[in-house]
């Protein structure tokens, strides 16, 4: 049987459940859900990212509350303080992203249907990187996921960015696990790792090239000079679930891809 009500505090668990076709067992979602669509109309909305509204999730009777990270152990403490079974996820790699799909399909008895969707999602990024590799050259990448301050790929984006054909020019960062251990200080820094392609995803706000551009030192970056800065929706790369494996993944590739096509 598993969980019945479950209150989903981030939005990749949400996407998971309604791809396994799992979608009645969820109560409440995050305010910052938009994958699935459907799920802002069908499911109210009880959470921000850093706090919830903890009596309406109280209300809402759930018997597994699912949230992520150490951003949200604050809201996490006030829920079990309220008696409520919470569990937090912490997964930063692919591999621990497909771990914890795993883990919640099994527990909604959904491990047959994840089992397929995961067989089937590595055989694209398999197909994906025998593509890359009969390109003439891989592309330098700086992706940014904040700017003031700077911080750079967490580990599953680096680990896309391998995938899509590309290189991260800060894989000793991409290995930190929290956000402040990726702060870049120096702003001159990714300057002189020369990126071919920058890609921005700005959690919560818009990406403004014109503002990377136009940085101090950076106008002679290969990427800046040829104007390759892209950005991908934050919705798409930074949720650790299945928006990441797929969609984000496939953006990353096509980016990829026409700058490869272009420096023939």
């Amino acid at each position: 049987m598993g969980p019945q009500r479950i209150v989903c505090l981030t939005e990749e668990t949400t996407e998971w459940l309604y791809l396994l076709g799992e979608q009645d067992r969820i109560v409440g979602i995050s305010g910052y859900t938009v994958r699935p669509r459907r799920a802002r109309q069908e499911k109210p909305r009880v959470s921000a990212f850093l706090d919830g509204k903890v009596d309406r999730i109280i209300d809402l009777r759930p018997d597994l509350v699912i949230g992520f990270s150490d951003m949200q152990a604050a809201l996490a403490d006030k829920l079990i303080r309220a008696g409520l079974e919470v569990w937090i996820t912490n997964q930063r790699s692919v591999a621990e992203i497909l771990q914890t799909m795993r883990r919640v399909a099994a527990l909604v008895g959904a491990s047959e249907r994840a089992g397929a969707w995961i067989a089937e999602c590595q055989a694209r990024h398999e197909a994906m990187r025998a593509t890359a590799a009969a390109w003439p050259r891989r592309p330098r990448v700086y992706f940014e996921e904040w700017d003031e301050p700077m911080i750079s790929a967490i580990e599953w984006v680096s680990q896309l960015v391998g995938t899509a054909g590309g290189d991260d020019v800060f894989p000793e960062l991409a290995v930190q696990r929290m956000g402040r251990d990726r702060v870049i200080a120096d702003g001159l820094e990714p300057a002189r790792r020369a990126p071919d392609v920058i890609v921005g995803s700005w959690c919560g706000k818009k990406f403004r090239p014109e503002k990377v551009a136009a940085r101090t030192g950076w106008a002679d970056v290969p990427a800046v000079r040829d104007g390759e800065l892209h950005e991908i929706k934050s919705c798409d790369i930074l949720q650790p679930g299945p928006a990441a494996l797929t969609d984000g993944l496939a953006q990353l590739h096509r980016i990829f891809g026409a700058w490869a096509a272009r420096s023939v």
